[in-house]
């Protein structure tokens, strides 16, 4: 499914040869491709680091077919996930503590490089992971957002058992945090919109998400409260991208607590409550993307199956019907649609 030029659409399926392997890399025939924020992006023709012609697609899994011939730990016929990571400048401070999400000439998979919304698609063999027996292909596919999740939810945010946080946004970032946190041991509330009715029945029923906010229904602020005994939340997570959710998570946060944004607002500089950080010392903190520590705890979560980031999965289409995901993500209907690119894989 390629991206053939710059700007709306200009999209199609189309066959190419199949990639051949070097060095460390390795090919892997593709079960599962999600469909991310960052692809419809490339889609609407708003996502700059898109370099066409290529392949979309960088949250996937699979089966290894072939490998290079620098390859030493990956085999054919492993099941595998991958890290997004294609290539790095290996060279600057944030290469060298494996801050790969910070390398400003860091090549990602499905923008730099063809992706994984296809049969076939490489990897170097140093982001790859190997899957645990108990996990599927399905649940595999969703490492990639699982592991923006822990590094928000773990490496930033350091939720602790008996904390109570708050996540705006219930699409998939937002619930996956939420599993990750119920994991954690936290007490989780859920915060949207009317329209997320069908996300806030995910987050209840699979997830078990203590409570959650239609925020157009209810005043989070006073649910806040109650639940609180008036002290504020130990922990907000922005997953929306909407300013507004930013400023009312500085209000429900009690002093001295955390605010971690992962959603990427509409501008580059927005109007922000600088006044509640400063008069209660809010830790306000960026979270971007992931980094290998944050896959290896990911995979960590996932043998133990405390986390089955399967549960958000509500559409699955084939790669030639991948406009029929495309639209249902587009249009918000359900959470989270996956391309099959290979059927019958599992």
């Amino acid at each position: 499914m390629m991206k053939t030029a710059q700007g709306y659409d200009n999209m199609t399926v189309m066959d190419i040869p199949e990639p051949k392997v070097e060095g460390d890399l390795v090919k892997i025939k593709i079960a599962y491709s999600g469909i991310c924020g960052t692809d419809l992006h490339a889609f609407k023709g708003t996502y700059a680091s898109t370099k066409t012609p290529v392949v979309l697609g960088h949250e996937f899994s699979g089966i290894v077919t072939e490998v290079g011939p620098e390859v030493t730990r990956i085999k054919v016929g492993d099941r595998v996930t991958s890290e997004t990571t294609f290539a790095t400048c290996e060279t600057c401070v944030y290469c060298k503590t494996k801050d790969y999400n910070l390398c400003s000439n860091r090549k990602g998979i499905g923008t730099h490089q063809n992706g994984s919304m296809a049969e076939y698609t490489l990897s170097r063999e140093e982001s790859i992971h190997v899957l645990p027996d108990n996990v599927s292909l399905l649940s595999a596919s969703l490492t990639e957002p699982l592991a923006c999740s822990v590094h928000a939810s773990i490496e930033k945010g350091d939720v602790q058992k008996g904390e109570t946080i708050c996540i705006f946004g219930a699409g998939a970032i937002g619930l996956l945090l939420a599993q990750v946190a119920k994991a954690r041991g936290a007490y989780v509330i859920l915060a949207g919109l009317t329209s997320d009715e069908e996300r806030f029945a995910v987050g209840k029923e699979k997830i078990l998400v203590d409570r959650t906010v239609d925020q157009m229904k209810e005043n989070l602020a006073d649910v806040v409260k109650e639940i609180t005994g008036g002290v504020g939340v130990d922990k907000v997570f922005e997953c929306s991208g909407a300013v507004p959710a930013l400023n009312k998570g500085l209000e429900i946060v009690k002093k001295k607590g955390k605010v971690i944004q992962m959603g990427v607002f509409p501008s580059e500089k927005e109007c922000i409550a600088t006044d509640l950080i400063l008069h209660k010392e809010i830790e306000y903190i960026g979270s971007r993307s992931q980094k290998p520590s944050s896959w290896e705890k990911s995979i960590e979560l996932l043998a133990e199956g405390t986390v089955v980031p399967e549960v958000i999965v509500t559409k699955i289409v084939s790669l030639d019907d991948w406009r029929e995901g495309f639209d249902a993500s587009i249009n918000g209907e359900g959470v989270k649609a996956v391309i099959c690119c290979n059927a019958g894989m599992e």
